[in-house]
């Protein structure tokens, strides 16, 4: 974990990084949460993806924020992680 947090204070000094993080802040903040879970289980993505009935390239889609998951994916997704979901506005 500490590794990865290396990696993204290193990326976020780029100032195009920056932006793009910013633009997606809660894309980003989604998948950082799912992989933080993920690693905290002791899972690989292909352990989160066999519970999840997926392959774990989608896995690694859902974790680059390259896709969105729906309300009922995240439910599946947390289930899976043995993680409460919570949904809020603010």
């Amino acid at each position: 974990m500490e590794n990865y947090q290396r990696m993204r204070r290193r990326l976020l000094k780029d100032p195009e990084v920056r932006a793009a993080y910013d633009a997606l802040g809660p894309e980003f903040d989604l998948a950082q949460a799912i992989i933080k879970r993920r690693i905290a289980k002791g899972m690989t993505q292909a352990a989160l993806a066999r519970k999840l009935g997926t392959k774990q390239s989608a896995v690694a889609r859902l974790e680059s924020g390259s896709t969105n998951p729906t309300l009922k994916g995240l439910g599946k997704i947390a289930k899976a992680l043995d993680a409460r979901l919570v949904v809020s506005l603010s």
